[in-house]
């Protein structure tokens, strides 16, 4: 982490922008330039410049990998080709045999790349709600060969909370690794490695690039010995981000903190507007002081996040698909945390991957609505939401 004269931690403005290596060591260039290489030439055998391969290593992917580093204050981090490609390769810590405490309420992704790939190498998951210490503690007194505990908070989509730090003192307590993925609050808001996480990873595609041009993932530990198996897995599946797309994640990051401050406040005018409609039956935001989960959230968290679900009542008999259908500023799409406001149904589109019986279980309703709140203008997001009920009403 870089620090002022006398010593200072920087403010997370200043490290959104000149944290990691963020300028051209050979020419002084103050936005990092696209080293579009896929070879390096060699000085002589077995010397380099620093670079062989683009595979193994690249500048502006290593620029990027020392400013995620620093944003979640860890020792290193690596950048990947998506979200997915991050959790696969974290995965690959693992070997035949162990166990994962997956988190309930937790991405469609993660849970199918554990239960349709990852358990045909006899590396199975066990469900737990993570939000409940005494089930992580029962699940870890019962089987011995759980290795791991992944988990998201706030959780996708329900927003559910995790006492982060009190589940990695337990985990420490059994040796087991704890894995936070923490793409809905971004390192602005939440830093699990200061709170005892091993790995924290991201779909940098959401807030960290914030302009739903680039697909992206990003990992960061705190751990030496972590960080080299890490690289070691990334190298050896090519789970690499592109320069290009490491550009633009680099561009994005450095209006990540006045993004998000405007974020915050949208979806606390749009949290308090959906309260108070009588459509709206149940609402799941953190920062909604009545929202079970709130005093952890702000303990362990500067804010409470963007996104916001969900639910219409029966009552009000809302088509749903007239009600996608007639919004006009925010639009009817997958993924989260661009400047512009999204919405969509995680029944039948983010988590479409998990069965039916688990989705009802974890309360993921057919009736409930994510939306990530963008930058706009508030007011008019929610006239928006407004003219869309009405004309949605049967």
């Amino acid at each position: 982490m870089k620090t002022r004269n006398k010593g200072q931690t920087l403010g997370a403005d200043t490290v959104c922008v000149h944290g990691g290596i963020s300028e051209d060591k050979h020419t002084g260039a103050v936005s990092i330039p696209i080293y579009q290489s896929s070879t390096y030439r060699q000085l002589e055998m077995g010397k380099n410049q620093g670079y062989d391969y683009g595979r193994s290593g690249n500048p502006t992917r290593e620029a990027l990998e020392a400013l995620i580093a620093d944003l979640e204050e860890g020792t290193d981090g690596f950048a990947f080709a998506s979200g997915l490609a991050a959790i696969t390769t974290v995965l690959m810590l693992f070997k035949s045999g162990d166990k994962i405490i997956m988190g309930q309420d937790i991405y469609g992704g993660t849970f199918r790349i554990l239960t349709k790939i990852y358990n045909n190498f006899n590396i199975n998951c066990i469900i737990v709600d993570t939000s409940d210490l005494s089930a992580i503690k029962e699940a870890l007194a019962k089987d011995k060969s759980i290795k791991s505990i992944i988990m998201e908070s706030p959780a996708n989509p329900l927003l559910k909370i995790t006492d982060i730090k009190a589940v990695a003192e337990i985990a420490k307590a059994n040796n087991v690794l704890t894995i936070v993925d923490n793409t809905f609050m971004s390192p602005y808001l939440q830093k699990p490695l200061n709170l005892g996480v091993d790995i924290v990873i991201h779909s940098a595609t959401k807030y960290l690039g914030g302009h739903s041009d680039v697909i992206a993932g990003l990992v960061a530990v705190k751990n030496k010995d972590l960080a080299e198996k890490v690289k070691f897995y990334q190298n050896a599946a090519g789970t690499i981000l592109e320069p290009f797309d490491s550009w633009l994640l680099i561009r994005g990051i450095k209006t990540l903190s006045v993004r998000m401050d405007r974020h915050l406040q949208n979806a606390a005018f749009l949290a308090d507007f959906l309260k108070n409609l009588t459509e709206v039956s149940k609402i799941n935001y953190p920062g909604l002081k009545e929202f079970n989960g709130y005093e952890i959230n702000k303990k362990q968290s500067k804010g409470a996040g963007a996104v916001i679900s969900f639910e219409f009542d029966d009552k009000a008999k809302i088509n749903l698909n007239e009600f996608f259908k007639n919004l006009h500023i925010i639009a009817f799409a997958e993924s989260l945390g661009g400047v512009e406001s999204l919405i969509c149904h995680p029944a039948t589109m983010t988590h479409a991957s998990i069965p039916q019986e688990a989705r009802t279980k974890m309360g993921i309703t057919n009736n409930l609505v994510r939306f990530s709140v963008g930058i706009e203008t508030k007011e008019d997001l929610a006239d928006d939401l407004m003219q869309a009920i009405k004309k949605a009403r049967v």
